[in-house]
């Protein structure tokens, strides 16, 4: 029986039951019908007449309606619970033969099927879980085939910069000079920060990049990365970065490497796209949270650009940032990176005045 169905086993089960009892009742019928239909006699002729004579016949003839009525009450019964069983067990079993012919399609890669819902609320419960998988697979099926189909985009330009230019030099075409390989060495370094960040992107998702969260003052940490951003900026034309740090900033649990990831990609961005004018940090505190905020007064993101900031490859002015260092990804990870910590990322932003990206940290609950 072990390689039989679930819906064999389901009906061979209650068939099973069904025969136990009927045989519980028929025996059960057999032995003590005739001894109450005896007591019954016994009344009968105590209280108004003699029916010694056909005690005989009568109880033959009891035993043998009784023994038909059995009969026809066990071919009726079996019929009836059998028929029940069966479309019983088809019931329970027919949303899960929809789910193995569904998972089929999946490998097939049609993953728009579903199931229906159901009536018994197990079984329902289990078609909405399965549906959510479902919702699951075809979203990351749709990543996947986003991330290659962008991936793709964005290797194609600086490997034709490459190719062209190793052409032009190997055919004379083109001399060799420092700023040619100047050029060439900006197009192989955007390449390796492109899959090193998409190396780290792949590893938040999947879950294997662990986040050591613990106790950090974060005024040491941000007046670094300040101070490191400051010094890169030495002459009147580039924007000014400063750190608004209120002192009663209490500590907040947090992994401090990442945290500094963080801001490192808040703070690149806003130099991308900050020309003149300033980059502030600012930091604020409520009851729960620490909020870190990089406020630019650069060129600012449009309302339609906004909802997608944080996705992978996204660029608010694509032929100018594709040549500017960027990968488009830098965002994706810090939202993924502050979510890992417990906090929120988000942005607000004006055309022509500037943008503010800011994220959350838990407080650190002193014992």
């Amino acid at each position: 029986m072990s390689k039989l169905g679930l819906r064999s086993r389901l009906f061979f089960s209650h068939v099973i039951v069904m025969i136990v009892g009927l045989v519980t009742i028929t025996v059960i019928g057999k032995f003590s019908s005739p001894r109450f239909f005896v007591v019954y006699l016994d009344h009968i002729e105590g209280n108004v007449l003699s029916i010694r004579t056909l005690r005989t016949e009568l109880m033959r003839g009891f035993e043998l309606a009784w023994t038909r009525g059995a009969l026809w009450s066990l071919v009726m019964g079996a019929t009836a619970a059998g028929a029940l069983s069966y479309l019983v067990s088809k019931r329970i079993v027919q949303p899960l033969i929809q789910m193995e012919e569904i998972t089929k399609k999946f490998a097939s890669g049609e993953l728009d099927e579903r199931v229906p819902d159901n009536e018994i609320p197990e079984l329902n419960q289990l078609a909405s879980s399965f549906n959510r998988m479902a919702a699951d697979l075809k979203g990351v099926e749709q990543r996947r085939r986003e991330l290659v189909s962008d991936l793709t985009h964005e290797l194609r330009t600086p490997l034709t910069v490459l190719e062209g230019y190793l052409e032009g030099l190997a055919d004379g075409t083109i001399e060799s000079s420092p700023a040619v390989y100047e050029l060439l060495s900006k197009e192989a370094s955007r390449m390796r920060r492109l899959v090193n960040d998409l190396q780290e992107l792949s590893k938040i998702e999947a879950g294997y990049l662990p986040i050591d969260a613990q106790q950090v003052d974060l005024y040491p940490l941000l007046n670094s990365v300040v101070q490191r951003f400051s010094d890169q900026l030495l002459t009147q034309d580039n924007p000014h970065i400063y750190l608004d740090y209120p002192p009663e900033t209490p500590l907040v649990l947090a992994d401090p490497g990442r945290v500094e990831q963080i801001l490192v990609n808040l703070l690149s961005n806003a130099l991308r796209y900050t020309t003149v004018g300033s980059i502030t940090v600012h930091v604020w505190h409520s009851e729960t949270q620490v909020w870190i905020a990089v406020i630019d007064t650069g060129q600012g993101i449009s309302p339609n650009d906004l909802p997608h900031v944080f996705d992978r490859f996204w660029r608010a002015d694509r032929s100018r940032n594709r040549h500017s260092g960027g990968t488009g990804i830098g965002l994706a990870i810090s939202r993924r990176l502050v979510e890992l910590q417990g906090g929120t990322i988000d942005v607000d932003s004006e055309l022509g005045i500037g943008s503010v990206f800011k994220f959350s940290l838990p407080l650190a609950h002193m014992g």
